[in-house]
C-alpha cells in the first residue's frame, strides 16, 4: 500500500489531536470537521478501503466498531451520531487508508451526494 497522511499520523510524523488509540487502531479528529464532533477512527493495518477487506480482517472491523462506540460515548454522542466509510473514487475516498467518519453533536440531515 502506498504511502498516506493517515500511515504518517499512525507513526506519530504528524501531529493529530488523538482522542483513542490502542495497538489495533487510532481515533482522531477531522481536520476539516463537518459536524461539531467529527472523528476518523482508521485501523493501524495498511487496507486501502472495505473493498480491501479480508476474512482475516473480519474481527478488526468488529473492533473498529467497539472503539466507535466507545469514543461516541466519551464526546458526549449519546443524542445519536453518524458513522460513514467511503470505498474508491465514485464512493469519495479521498485518503487510500481505511476509515470510519464518527459525526454528531447537533441534528444530521440526510445527503447521499
Amino acid at each position: 500500500m502506498t504511502e498516506t497522511i493517515f500511515s504518517k499520523i499512525i507513526r506519530k510524523e504528524i501531529p493529530a489531536k488523538i482522542v483513542f488509540e490502542d495497538d489495533l487502531c487510532l481515533a482522531f479528529h477531522d481536520i476539516a470537521p463537518k459536524a461539531p464532533v467529527h472523528v476518523l477512527v482508521i485501523p493501524k493495518k495498511a487496507i486501502r478501503s472495505v473493498a480491501d477487506l479480508e476474512p482475516e480482517d473480519h474481527a478488526l472491523i468488529g473492533h473498529l466498531f467497539g472503539v466507535i462506540r466507545q469514543v461516541a460515548e466519551q464526546l458526549g454522542l449519546e443524542k445519536g451520531y453518524r458513522v460513514i466509510t467511503n470505498s474508491g473514487p465514485e464512493g469519495g475516498q479521498e485518503v487510500l487508508h481505511l476509515h470510519f467518519h464518527v459525526l454528531g453533536g447537533r441534528q444530521l440531515t440526510w445527503s447521499p451526494a
